[in-house]
């Protein structure tokens, strides 16, 4: 009997990965990722972060044709695709479904100012109960960005879509989105569950720009002749899963119910919360959206913490700093060396646009406190951890100010979760347990691929094959040390913040 093969690709900011899952074991079969190296975010001007969106599908066509390439007789047996992607990015084609720019990404802070009017001329009260957050930076504030001052590229716009529904046009050859999709963009209305009329009259939007709402999990549209041809797979191929990276990350670690959380640390850094009520943050500090199996029945949300100067900070230092001449390993066992709270030294992740658990501010990235008598390679790399697992509990106390309470954190085992001074300092500073899961987001589309075309018949058969790997506790007296260096940390940050507001008074 053949075997029945599920393909998920998730689409990075930094690579695109493809996973082959076997449906009858759970099991991964093989990965293959694109490029080599991370793909360049184009910056034309301070605050601004672009991608072509060509360029992640011929790094998908790339990652499809490496995981193939040693045994091209499982490609026959694919039952159905599955869609990971980055979050927020605004991608526009015209009626010939041509791209009409390079995509806006989820990091760009072009918009920030044009959200914060929004935010306020419609009404922050309005704003919070029907949409969960401000219009703030997200996708429909940067399509009226490119309203305000690219008008003839505007009025050539047919559809507007995020990153996860142009590759899954390209897989199907039908532009369409869903409910999950819309509700990052602030495109959706939580309190009366449609799509949000109040932004697209605000904005000035006409709703034909708004393509067809397909379910998350279900037959979104089927693998074309072109596309087929173009990835090496036969056609007919189901597309029939598609979530944002965080959702889908936390639908890989079966964070699917209220008090459930997920965790990542690529590119951006997010700590992710299930809520069945409508929370939200006065200031739209966190945010939140509908998580995948968000329904009339459940209407979950998954409320995010962003950081958007995680992985992206650590490979900066590793480029710019060490000149590239250590491995990710190499870095994190040199970190290890160093006594917790890098003596004295912090780091504040805060490079990578704006911050919108700072309000969205533009602090930019700092070590403070350097000594040079005893301050070598070690401690800026310790540092540089501790100031991300410091940012998460920054953003954790104001989750736990909307009334989330949580003692488990699942993440999978990737990135600075493969680090053990990471994990140490995220479960010791933020107080919680840590599990850590041999899985990832591309594995987790497949999966949720599954569940869309019923080759499994529940969400709980579909994760099956999902184990926990490693479990580590917090420590009564490593607590105390990671408490010690967190509130410096966080004196310092205050006094940054205050600084930064008596600047851009």
């Amino acid at each position: 009997m053949a075997k029945r093969l599920l393909l998920g690709y998730d689409i990075g900011s930094s690579f695109v990965k493809a996973s082959l899952v076997d449906a009858d074991t759970g099991a991964l079969i093989r990965s293959a990722s694109s490029p080599s190296q991370e793909m360049k975010i184009d910056s034309p001007q301070p605050g601004w972060a672009e991608q072509h969106p060509n360029l992640w599908w011929a790094n998908a066509v790339a990652a499809t044709k490496k995981l193939f390439a040693k045994s091209r007789s499982s490609a026959p047996g694919i039952s159905a695709i599955g869609i990971s992607y980055q979050m927020h990015g605004l991608v526009l084609i015209d009626k010939h479904q041509n791209i009409l720019r390079p995509s806006i990404i989820w990091c760009d802070s072009r918009a920030v100012a044009i959200g914060n009017k929004a935010f306020s001329d419609l009404g922050t009260d309005h704003c919070l109960r029907h949409f969960l957050n401000s219009p703030g930076n997200f996708t429909a504030s940067k399509l009226k960005w490119v309203k305000d001052n690219e008008p003839k590229i505007y009025a050539r716009i047919s559809k507007i879509m995020l990153p996860g529904d142009f590759i899954a046009m390209k897989l199907t050859g039908e532009p369409c989105t869903t409910i999950s999709g819309l509700s990052e963009g602030v495109f959706w209305d939580f309190h009366r569950r449609r799509i949000a009329d109040e932004i697209l009259q605000y904005y000035g939007f006409d709703s034909d720009l708004i393509p067809e709402i397909v379910p998350t999990f279900g037959i979104q549209g089927k693998l074309t002749d072109k596309g087929a041809a173009e990835l090496g797979l036969n056609a007919g191929i189901p597309v029939s899963y598609r979530a944002g990276d965080q959702p889908n990350n936390a639908y890989s670690l079966n964070v699917l119910n209220p008090g459930e959380v997920a965790a990542t640390a690529g590119t951006s850094g997010v700590i992710y919360g299930v809520t069945s009520e409508n929370l939200f943050d006065i200031a739209s500090r966190v945010n939140a959206f509908a998580h995948v199996n968000y329904s009339e029945e459940h209407p979950n949300k998954g409320v995010l913490l962003c950081i958007n100067g995680t992985g992206i900070q650590y490979s900066w230092i590793n480029h710019h700093l060490l000149d590239s001449r250590y491995t990710y390993e190499q870095m994190n066992r040199m970190a290890s060396d160093v006594e917790i709270g890098s003596q004295g030294l912090s780091c504040f992740p805060f490079g990578n646009g704006a911050e919108r658990s700072l309000e969205n501010r533009q602090v930019q990235g700092h070590f403070s406190g350097i000594n040079f008598n005893i301050h070598n390679k070690g401690h800026l790399i310790r540092a540089a951890q501790e100031g991300i697992a410091f940012s998460f509990r920054y953003g954790l106390e104001i989750m736990k100010q909307m009334g989330m309470e949580f003692s488990l954190v699942r993440a999978g085992d990737s990135n600075l979760f493969k680090s053990t001074v990471f994990q140490e300092a995220i479960v010791n500073s933020c107080n919680v347990d840590l599990e850590i899961y041999d899985t990832d987001g591309a594995q987790g589309a497949a999966r949720g691929a599954g569940v869309g075309a019923a080759v499994f018949t529940s969400h709980k058969e579909a994760l099956k094959g999902v184990k926990a790997k490693t479990s580590l506790h917090p420590h009564g007296a490593t607590v105390k040390k990671y408490a010690s260096a967190y509130e410096r940390w966080k004196a310092n940050l205050s006094n940054m913040l205050g600084s930064f507001n008596s600047s851009h008074q």
